[in-house]
């Protein structure tokens, strides 16, 4: 039988167009073959660890107690990028989707949106767009929830803060009201740019996701 997978594993076909399918499916070819599953991050700069080497950022914080909690139960995508918007992540994630078919697609956008102005309306489609492609592609979605400066107007905050709550109602998926509790506000746990957490940080944000991920899992 060992024979047998490893002359299977070695067929590239099989291991990169059927396995993963059937991992989506959510069962293994052999009960023995262990399924890993998969966790894509799409995000900006607070998930890609902008200022910080990548070994202090929170995604990799994630992977590293998943594997303390389940050892080689799940693999961390980070497809994250800095600057990233809704709109840009919208025209990535399908190639994502297809090269990587994740369980669970962790999705952290909208802060640059809002950070230069755009209509809420269309961070609000952005976000329905992802999640649903997301959900077609049989992935459980986790959405991370973020709230804009007050300086922007009270009318506008609430709007912004408010796509994603409509957005998490319509598809029923899992919201984290605003992925920087615990974080935002406080100088210390702030890059100079006053804009960015810095590595101190990262173990509160992994703190404020991880159970949502878990859950999904």
């Amino acid at each position: 039988m060992q024979d047998l997978m490893q002359s299977l594993m070695q067929n590239r076909y099989l291991k990169n167009q059927v396995l993963p399918y059937l991992a989506i499916l959510g069962f293994c070819l052999f009960p023995m073959l262990a399924c890993a599953k998969t966790i894509l991050i799409v995000g900006d700069s607070l998930s890609a660890g902008y200022g910080m080497q990548p070994q202090q950022g929170w995604v990799y914080l994630l992977q590293k107690r998943l594997d303390q909690q389940y050892p080689k139960a799940h693999k961390v995508v980070n497809a994250s990028v800095s600057g990233e918007t809704t709109s840009g992540a919208l025209a990535r994630l399908p190639k994502l989707l297809q090269m990587h078919a994740p369980h669970v697609v962790v999705i952290e956008l909208g802060g640059n949106d809002g950070l230069r102005g755009q209509p809420p309306q269309m961070i609000q489609k952005n976000l329905a767009q992802l999640i649903q492609k997301s959900q077609q592609a049989k992935a459980e979605v986790i959405l991370l929830g973020m709230k804009i400066p007050p300086n922007y107007g009270t009318a506008y905050s609430k709007a912004f803060e408010n796509s994603y709550k409509t957005v998490s109602q319509q598809y029923k998926v899992k919201l984290l009201p605003f992925f920087l509790a615990g974080a935002a506000g406080k100088k210390e746990l702030i890059q100079s740019d006053q804009i960015h957490p810095n590595a101190k940080a990262q173990p509160i944000l992994l703190k404020n996701a991880y159970p949502y991920i878990v859950g999904a899992l």
